[in-house]
C-alpha cells in the first residue's frame, strides 16, 4: 500500500510506535525502519548495534540510527533476532489492513510525505 508517497507493505508486522517492520522468518525475526521512520530521518551519518549474542527485551534499544535530523532508529534491513517469548510480547503489533490504517493516522499526524527527489 502506498500512502502519500510511503510505502507500508502489508505482509510485514509492525510496532508502530517504534515505526520498525518486522518480518518473522521460522525462530527469529528480521526488523527494519519503516518508510516513514527512513523518512523523518534523512540522510544517516552512522548506526551502532549492540553486541551480538547479547539478550535483549522488549522495547530496549537493539541500534542506534544517526543522522542531519535526529538520533534513534523497507528494503533494508538492520537486526535479525531470535525470539524467546513472541506469543506474549507480540501483542502490539499488527499486520495488514490494520497496519495501514494506523500508518495512514500517523503519516497525517506528523505530516509525513516519504516522496523523495532522485538524483
Amino acid at each position: 500500500m502506498i500512502y502519500y508517497a510511503c510505502d507500508i507493505p502489508e505482509d510485514l508486522t509492525y510496532d508502530v510506535e517504534r515505526d520498525v517492520w518486522i518480518r518473522f522468518e521460522g525462530d527469529t525475526a528480521v526488523l527494519g525502519m519503516t518508510d516513514i521512520a527512513q523518512t523523518r530521518c534523512g540522510k544517516i551519518t552512522a548506526i551502532s548495534f549492540r553486541d551480538i549474542g547479547k539478550k535483549v527485551v522488549q522495547g530496549k534499544v537493539l541500534a542506534t540510527v544517526e543522522s542531519a535530523k535526529w538520533v534513534g532508529y523497507t528494503k533494508g534491513w538492520l537486526l535479525r533476532v531470535r525470539h524467546t517469548s513472541l506469543e506474549t510480547e507480540r501483542a502490539h503489533l499488527v499486520t495488514g489492513e490494520a497496519a495501514v490504517e494506523k500508518y495512514k493516522a500517523r503519516i497525517q499526524e506528523l505530516k509525513i510525505n516519504c516522496l523523495r527527489c532522485i538524483e
